[in-house]
């Protein structure tokens, strides 16, 4: 099987003697955004890790450009794909500045003075974030939305090319998540940047990503584009849930109503 970005290779993934993901294999999208779907304890998450080698494999490989993750160095790697686990903890008192500027750790030396690319790339990853305005404020001072704002403008400052986002979307109210998700459209539009994120929300999932995968029970379901993916049958193979698919009427791409 021939890799041109990230993808897997019958990976298997388990915890103790639970095994969570059996023979999986797939391509991830180079430069699109793409949502990993699936019911509770599908194992979306834990594939989310996978790609982002904070767990090993008990079968199989995740590779990226042809490479085994496993064979990148640690430092070449977070050069390439940063990733937001869910509910990351900031330490006391930092502030959005402070926060944002350790993005740049991969790309710097041991003792590295601060440099004038640094500043510009922190920079605008908080203007994308809408966030220049508040580099002094505390994190624990935001909003739930301002704070996972800040979080991606960490991210972001870590210039990679594969962004991963593990429920990015929790605990934010529908305006927050809508903002969140745009961003992260916008991010990808605007510079290339390929993204994988789990996502909880059907629909939301269908109108801002170009490629879903969807997870069962049994490992994968289907993995394409929206249209492909959230059908009836699926959904009822996927969650066991009776719905209803029709185009939504702001973007055409498929919404889920449950009967």
């Amino acid at each position: 099987m021939t890799h041109t970005g990230l993808a897997t290779d019958r990976l298997s993934l388990a915890y103790g003697d639970r095994i969570v993901i059996r023979d999986l294999t797939l391509q991830v999208p180079e430069r699109r955004v793409t949502s990993i779907l699936g019911p509770n304890g599908c194992g979306k998450s834990t594939l989310l890790k996978a790609l982002a080698r904070l767990i090993v494999p008990t079968g199989g490989e995740v590779k990226l450009s042809g490479k085994t993750l496993g064979a990148i160095d640690t430092r070449a790697l977070a050069r390439q794909l940063a990733i937001l686990p869910q509910s990351p903890r900031a330490p006391d008192g930092i502030t959005v500045a402070d926060l944002v500027r350790r993005g740049r750790t991969p790309w710097r030396g041991f003792l590295a003075p601060w440099s004038e690319d640094d500043g510009r790339i922190c920079a605008q990853a908080l203007e994308q974030v809408g966030l220049q305005e508040m580099v002094d404020r505390p994190i624990d001072e935001l909003s739930g939305g301002q704070r996972q704002r800040a979080w991606i403008a960490l991210v972001l400052a870590q210039d990679t090319r594969y962004l991963l986002l593990d429920e990015p979307t929790t605990w934010l109210d529908l305006a927050h998540q809508l903002e969140v998700l745009s961003l992260l459209r916008q991010c990808n539009r605007d510079h290339g940047t390929t993204v994988v994120a789990v996502l909880h929300d059907l629909n939301l999932a269908a109108r801002f990503s170009d490629h879903l995968i969807l997870l069962g029970a049994d490992g994968l379901v289907a993995s394409g584009a929206p249209d492909e993916v959230v059908t009836e049958d699926r959904l009822r193979q996927a969650f066991g849930l009776d719905a209803l698919v029709v185009p939504d009427p702001v973007t055409g791409r498929p919404l889920v109503v449950p009967r």
